[in-house]
């Protein structure tokens, strides 16, 4: 075993949540500059879940708390698994596994709002989950394995091959980080009337678990982006790591450029991306042996 499988895991627990506070406080501090507005600081998301960690602890129901933790654990997983150069099957089914928990904490309550924010957010899962599985299906088609470490060792910048892929996966990843035009079941944005939708039941601690998921999985998808350059050279990795900042940034502006789209809207423009893009870009990877 290569000692970075080792190293890298463990660098993504210890760091993905210092690097996830950076992206999200800069996500706020280029939204206001882009609304001519002074914003937070950039460490606001951390003194939020230090001050919801110093909260009464308070839920709805027995279960939901326990939910969103075996959410947020089965994120880090993911994670883990990515960052070790695991299969790529099972790191895409840890993360919807963990898209599912969070669903069920929020259908466990009551509240009208949680429960149209969770329906819309299944609505999601069902929109971009095509696009993640040609993803990896992809992946795999032009290295001929699942193990991220043999994709991203294999000598070759994907992304030379899968730019259809690619492009596909920049367009789903919208979804997955809730910004606009596809912010539909919650928002960290005051501009729909679900508000916080999925998350509406949730505080104290139970909300500020939500939070530090979000900060795993944010690293995670940016991962996933990287990999497309990666070729088991310094200068792929540097590529793609500053890929990783350009398409975080791209994704910031489109969520401010953009009003919320209807669900339908949401479904039918993935699918077609997916169609299109996913298994186009396989059919040509096919047609020209791999």
């Amino acid at each position: 075993m290569e000692l970075f499988q080792i190293i890298s895991p463990v660098c993504y627990v210890v760091l993905a949540p210092l690097l996830g506070i950076l992206l999200a406080g800069s996500d706020r501090v280029i939204t206001a500059r882009m609304q001519r507005r002074k914003g937070p600081p950039v460490l606001q998301p951390y003194y939020d879940v230090r001050k919801l960690m110093s909260k009464e602890r308070s839920t709805v129901n027995g279960v939901q708390e326990f939910y969103v933790l075996c959410s947020l654990i089965f994120m880090v997983v993911t994670g883990i698994m990515f960052f070790a150069g695991g299969n790529l099957l099972l790191v895409v089914f840890t993360l919807t596994l963990s898209a599912v928990l969070l669903l069920v904490a929020a259908f466990s309550s009551n509240s009208p709002y949680a429960h149209i924010g969770a329906e819309r957010e299944l609505y999601l899962i069902m929109a971009y989950e095509p696009m993640v599985l040609f993803t990896a299906i992809g992946l795999y088609v032009f290295s001929g394995s699942f193990d991220v470490y043999d994709i991203a060792t294999g000598g070759t910048m994907p992304i030379l091959y899968l730019l259809g892929i690619f492009a596909g996966l920049v367009f789903i990843l919208t979804m997955k980080l809730r910004k606009s035009p596809f912010d539909l079941g919650s928002s960290h944005h005051a501009h729909q009337e679900l508000v916080k939708g999925t998350t509406t039941e949730f505080s104290g601690r139970t909300l500020a678990m939500v939070e530090v998921m979000h900060w795993y999985e944010n690293i995670f998808l940016l991962g996933l982006v990287a990999l497309f350059f990666f070729d088991g050279t310094l200068l792929g990795y540097a590529l793609g790591t500053a890929l990783c900042i350009l398409v975080y940034v791209f994704e910031v502006l489109i969520d401010n450029s953009f009003a919320r789209m209807k669900w339908q809207t949401a479904l039918k423009s993935a699918w077609l991306v997916a169609l299109v893009l996913g298994v186009g870009n396989i059919a040509v990877l096919f047609a020209f042996g791999g």
